[in-house]
């Protein structure tokens, strides 16, 4: 065999990600690109400050801070609750469509007093990424006629990554115009800022170590001169044709705004920005549209903040998702009660990349479990719960993906490192489910530029579908059937 003949791996899933990571340059980008694509799917709109009309058959989404998204899809045969009787299912809805009125096939007896009434089948990414903040006073003038910007780090980023190459800006800002104030989506799309190196002369030890200062050593460049303080606002109102007094407000973030790309011998990679948690916010999107459930609820969440401990009102910590399950529960009949029954039989896949093997530091990886890209979907575990996996969910887990002939793989920390975290168990504080954690594997998480396997982005997709169509039916703790 040739070993530079392309292998049979489907190029479109993995291209299609990347133009998904290129046009979601923030959260509140990354949030605009995952409703666009709930528009195109059919699912409808339900803002928090509306009333809720949720019926079988039907399709939904809502949305906070511009930032976290949650979408369900309630299956044709969950039942509805109608003066206290159960309603079955309703036949012919199809996405986005309410179907028949609530009530149309009579009543059908109560509520059965044994296993719950219905349950989810949920999966939860994040849509932010490590980068630097903007600071609202940001225009640093000097020395001689330098400008340069005040930023804050938002995340864990690796910063020497981020010197020497033309970054943009983007983020959302609040325009008044007249007595109302509304946010609008920016993305300069072109560099507009760079962070530069000293030269070696001027620091010979530096590639003995370098850990820049975020005060000084990461502020961008934005002018040699030839602009001043207010030009920020300048170009930001000239890309939103604006006048720059209309700006009340901004959440502005230095990006790298490069195009990812796939690349390798025989394409085996993908290189991108924001691939943790991006890839998993895509992958576990696509799979949600493209892969429904009759006899569940199913539940896509993309929640803002995981970078930074997810403790905002728009954060895995917050009260999101149990507000949208719950609101779900009451417009289809149910009772609070009915809710801790569904929650009690319903399970969550946390979707956040994971560490794949390094080629130059094994030694750094588990004994054992240590994933590979383009082996497919990871399981992962830690004893301290950073990751909410535990024999139960896993078992429920592998055995869909096994019984799909799906490949999987495990990861561990190695035993004397602490590891990551991820949204899973936090989570889990508001909306209590099992819950199994997985990712993607990939190398250089929260670089500036990250890399993943190619045809993972096909393999995660089928595993989460696989997910969100198996029939699980959940006894506590007890036991599960799959169907």
């Amino acid at each position: 065999m040739n070993p530079f003949e392309r292998k049979s791996v489907e190029p479109s899933p993995a291209e299609d990600l990347l133009a998904f990571i290129h046009e979601s340059p923030t959260m509140f980008h990354t949030a605009a690109s995952i409703r666009a694509r709930l528009d195109e799917a059919g699912f409808t709109y339900l803002p928090e400050g509306d009333a809720w009309d949720v019926r079988p058959g039907g399709a939904y989404y809502s949305q906070r801070n511009g930032s976290s998204v949650v979408a369900w899809r309630v299956g044709e045969g969950v039942s509805a609750r109608c003066d206290g009787a159960v309603v079955d299912g309703l036949q012919g809805g199809g996405i986005g469509e309410k179907g028949a009125e609530a009530g149309a096939a009579g009543p059908h007896g109560a509520v059965p007093e044994g296993g719950a009434p219905y349950h989810f089948q949920l999966t939860a990414s994040h849509s932010d990424s490590p980068c630097f903040k903007v600071k609202s006073d940001a225009e640093v003038e000097g020395p001689a006629d330098y400008l340069r910007l005040d930023t804050e780090a938002y995340g864990g980023m690796m910063d020497y990554t981020w010197f020497d190459r033309p970054l943009s800006l983007a983020g959302r800002v609040l325009v008044r115009d007249g007595a109302r104030i509304e946010s609008r989506l920016v993305a300069l799309n072109r560099g507009v800022a760079l962070i530069p190196s000293l030269a070696i002369h001027m620091n010979g030890e530096v590639n003995k170590g370098f850990a820049p200062k975020r005060a000084s050593d990461l502020f961008p460049l934005v002018s040699a001169g030839d602009l001043g303080r207010g030009s920020l606002d300048t170009l930001v109102a000239d890309a939103l044709e604006i006048d720059p007094g209309q700006i009340v407000a901004r959440d502005l973030f230095l990006v790298n705004a490069d195009k990812g790309r796939v690349w390798g011998a025989t394409d085996e990679f993908i290189s991108s920005p924001r691939l943790d948690d991006l890839m998993c916010a895509y992958t576990s999107l696509q799979a949600f549209i493209a892969r429904g459930n009759a006899n569940a609820v199913t539940v896509y969440a993309c929640f803002d903040n995981e970078e930074v401990g997810s403790g905002t009102k728009q954060g895995a910590a917050s009260t999101l998702l149990a507000d949208a399950l719950s609101r779900i529960n009451a417009s289809l009949g149910y009772a609070p009660e009915d809710l801790c029954r569904a929650l009690s039989a319903s399970m969550l896949v946390s979707c956040d990349n994971a560490h794949a093997l390094h080629p130059a530091h094994p030694e750094l990886a588990d004994t054992l479990a240590r994933p590979q890209m383009n082996a497919g979907l990871v399981v992962k575990e830690a004893a301290n719960q950073h990751y909410c996996t535990d024999a139960f969910s896993r078992a429920v887990l592998t055995a869909i993906l096994d019984d799909a002939e799906i490949p999987h793989q495990c990861f561990s920390n190695r035993s004397d490192k602490a590891g990551g975290s991820t949204l899973g168990n936090i989570s889990n504080m508001q909306v209590s489910v099992h819950a199994v954690d997985v990712g993607c594997a990939q190398l250089a998480m929260h670089s500036c530029v990250e890399t993943a396997g190619a045809r993972d982005v096909e393999l995660a997709i089928e595993a989460l579908a696989a997910f969100y169509g198996a029939d699980i039916r959940i006894d506590g703790a007890e036991g599960v059937e799959l169907a």
